[in-house]
């Protein structure tokens, strides 16, 4: 059997190969190896061992009955809530780790994640870094134990609508109900009191060309919207005293309610 050149026109290297076979072409999918984790996760190395707490990031803006378009990062609700009762299904899994950064989005698919993850059996921690905006706040307030970054900000808006809007009295009943749910839902998971959270929600002159308010860390934690000022070590030491027994679900000297205006 002979080996046959072929053309090497235009002086590029061409391969070499034998007569009458042609070299194979896999058509075969990139196994889960470094090649796949590199594509998929963005990095080289996974880390070793199966840890018992769960991380889930909620990142961009949350998408809902509506696909956004593909330039928007999102984190679309049917993503996240099939792997929530997988985490809690679990036997392995001990706790749950959310990372939160959010400039909100659809609030009925916001709230339906809140909801799933303060169902959970299992204690829940949520790290908000860099923002927990709009419908992003009750789901930072949802878990067991909720911690925000000092330079990470959560802004606190009324509902707001955009599209087609009928004009009548029914549609602003209906956006008055809805609102109503978020905040029933934050002042029940966390130490805000109602009248607190509407008046940051309604406050004029914090925010560009809207009403509303923008809580920095250390503010979101005076308020009570959230429990603690830290990052993911606190978050993970937390966590794991909570899954040990050793800790109580809130901090000693923080009164319920929060603090006055």
């Amino acid at each position: 059997m002979g080996f046959t050149q072929i053309s090497n026109d235009g002086g590029k290297n061409e391969e070499i190969v034998p007569d009458g076979i042609k070299p194979e072409v896999s058509n075969e999918p990139v196994p889960p190896g470094a090649a796949g984790v590199l594509k998929e996760l963005g990095q080289t190395v996974v880390p070793s061992g199966e840890p018992d707490i769960f991380c889930m990031t909620i990142i961009g803006q949350i998408e809902g009955h509506f696909v956004l378009p593909p330039h928007n990062k999102t984190t679309k609700y049917e993503h996240i809530i099939p792997q929530l009762v997988a985490a809690e299904q679990n036997k392995n899994i001990k706790g749950l780790l959310i990372i939160l950064n959010t400039v909100g989005g659809d609030v009925e698919a916001g709230l339906a994640i809140a909801e799933m993850i303060a169902s959970l059996s299992k204690p829940t921690v949520t790290v908000v870094i860099g923002g927990g905006h709009s419908i992003g706040v009750p789901i930072a307030v949802a878990s067991t134990y909720s911690i925000i970054a000092e330079s990470a900000t959560m802004t606190i808006h009324p509902i707001r609508m955009n599209g087609l809007v009928i004009g009548v009295p029914q549609t602003f009943e209906y956006m008055e109900r809805m609102q109503e749910r978020m905040v029933k839902f934050v002042t029940s998971h966390s130490r805000i009191t109602e009248a607190q959270f509407k008046d940051l929600m309604f406050k004029t002159g914090e925010l560009n060309r809207d009403i509303g308010t923008a809580v920095g860390g250390q503010d979101a934690v005076k308020f009570g919207l959230m429990d603690e000022v830290g990052g993911i070590g606190a978050a993970l030491a937390h966590l794991n005293r909570i899954i040990a027994g050793n800790t109580a679900v809130l901090p000693a000297g923080l009164p319920q309610g929060g603090l006055t205006q």
